[in-house]
């Protein structure tokens, strides 16, 4: 998300750090390049340029001037901006009420509202440790309750059976009460959508708002929609009492015109965002964090925080045991390969790390790189994975033809795999992580990489280090593939 503003700013602010420094000229020039990059974004106009002259107003003034590095002073104040418009706090999920908390899902057909609303049950369920019951208002669209019942197998999630022919009015009764009587502590009602904002869909809104008494009205939009997106949620909001937006597609939304537009136009935070098509795709929305990936700065805490979701503690606690005697066989890199792509991929770990702005692009991404190392090894035995000098020509043959990659590949992966076994081989003769750790901290970067392989330099995929959050090994490349995918 945010690609093209990002890659825009990127450049504006490259000019500026470039120089000693800045006159009043020079930002009032950089100021109106932000302004069309955030009109290319589809960022609403008004938006657009209250932003712009708020930003300018603190920039040209004598501490950015005079500042030993204005470029950087620049960049601070457009990101502060950035989150101010975003919404400044992260807004949670008001569920501090009487069970059962109801949260009434809004918005129009197509904007993946009930694919959202089992998504957050999933999370409510699985992250807040909460009783959750989902119900299909949606009595217009065929299938539309049986597609709630499949999602809520799919994401464990309870749902309320279906009885013909029942309104939706009625449906949300009976949804509170039965969460009343098996003491559910959220109940998700997935309402139903029109094509457009109508005086149908909002009398069928506020009477179900009316019989329900939701804690939280959330509507969802698709990001794609631009502005569009923002104009239906300005509609919703002038007729139903809004407590926030949940964006979907955001991963395909490469301007965010809608994302940064949202907030200042309609004044409803955004709580979440739809990152995906799989069932446990969507992710709070923090706004600082959002800013921090729009200007090139990363997303540490959001990595961290997905390392700690998706990678197994045994796994990590098995890696990291084998490292401390100096083994890394086949298996262990298999298992870090799939703790990469249940993290996303490396197109979305680059995105998050800073600094790896300019390497997180398609050119530069080729996620198919994992698979390809998943089939290879996975084509071979348990005995060569464990005891990889078992493989000669014979074996290579027939590895590459049962995973479709040539021989060549496979001596690139085993190649590779050497380099990081013989690297624990050194750290095991070093004394083990901490004294790694230890020589960092003594003498520096250049000491400890001369310690670890000749020349200074780190071998290609170098295993990640135990102790991060979620397990070591969470954050390598793999082998042979430097700069992100890039062979």
């Amino acid at each position: 998300m945010f690609e093209s503003l990002s890659d825009r700013l990127g450049g504006v602010f490259d000019k500026l750090r470039g120089r000693g420094a800045l006159s009043e000229a020079d930002v009032r020039s950089a100021m109106r390049e932000v302004r069309v990059a955030l009109l290319e974004a589809d960022v609403a106009l008004p938006v657009a340029r209250d932003f712009v002259d708020q930003v300018t107003e603190k920039a040209v003034g004598q501490d950015v001037i005079r500042s030993v590095t204005p470029g950087q002073m620049v960049v601070k104040i457009v990101h502060d901006a950035l989150i101010e418009m975003l919404g400044a706090d992260t807004v949670e999920l008001n569920l501090a009420v009487a069970p059962p908390a109801v949260i009434m899902m809004v918005g129009l057909q197509g904007s993946g509202k009930t694919t959202t609303t089992a998504k957050l049950a999933k999370r409510l369920a699985e992250r807040e440790r909460k009783k959750v019951l989902m119900a299909s208002l949606d009595v217009a669209r065929p299938a539309a309750q049986e597609q709630l019942a499949v999602l809520g197998r799919q994401a464990n999630v309870d749902t309320l059976p279906i009885v013909a022919g029942q309104q939706p009015v009625d449906i949300a009764k009976r949804a509170i009460q039965s969460a009343r009587l098996q003491a559910y502590d959220v109940v998700l009602l997935d309402t139903a959508g029109r094509l457009h904002v109508d005086d149908a869909l909002m009398a069928e809104m506020k009477a179900v708002a009316a019989a329900s008494n939701p804690a939280e009205t959330l509507l969802v939009v698709d990001s794609l929609t631009g502005q569009d997106a923002v104009n239906v949620a300005k509609g919703f909001a002038g007729e139903v009492d809004l407590s926030g937006v949940i964006l979907t597609r955001m991963d395909g939304d490469a301007r965010g015109g809608a994302a940064l537009s949202m907030r200042a136009v309609t004044g409803k935070p955004i709580k979440f965002a739809g990152t995906g098509e799989g069932i446990d795709a969507l992710e709070a929305f923090h706004p600082d964090r959002v800013a921090g990936r729009i200007l090139g700065m990363g997303d540490v805490v959001s990595l961290v925080e997905r390392a700690a979701e998706t990678v197994k503690i045994e796994d990590a606690e098995k890696i990291a045991a084998k490292m401390a005697k100096g083994k890394f066989d086949l298996d262990d890199l298999r298992m870090q390969i799939g703790q990469m792509q249940r993290m996303g991929g490396l197109g979305a770990l680059a995105k998050m790390m800073p600094g790896m702005k300019g390497l997180a692009g398609p050119a530069n991404v080729d996620d198919k790189a994992l698979v390809h190392l998943e089939a290879m090894m996975s084509s071979m035995t348990a005995k060569e994975r464990a005891r990889p000098e078992l493989i000669n020509a014979k074996r290579k043959i027939r590895i590459a033809k049962g995973s479709g990659t040539t021989v060549q590949e496979v001596n690139k992966l085993l190649k590779m795999h050497q380099e990081m076994a013989n690297a624990m081989k050194r750290l095991k003769k070093m004394g083990g992580f901490g004294k790694l750790a230890a020589m960092f901290n003594k003498g520096g970067m250049e000491e400890a990489l001369g310690a670890m392989a000749p020349g200074g330099q780190m071998p290609s995929g170098m295993p990640g280090l135990p102790g991060l959050p979620g397990g070591g090994g969470a954050f390598n490349l793999p082998p042979g593939f430097d700069k992100f995918g890039k062979k």
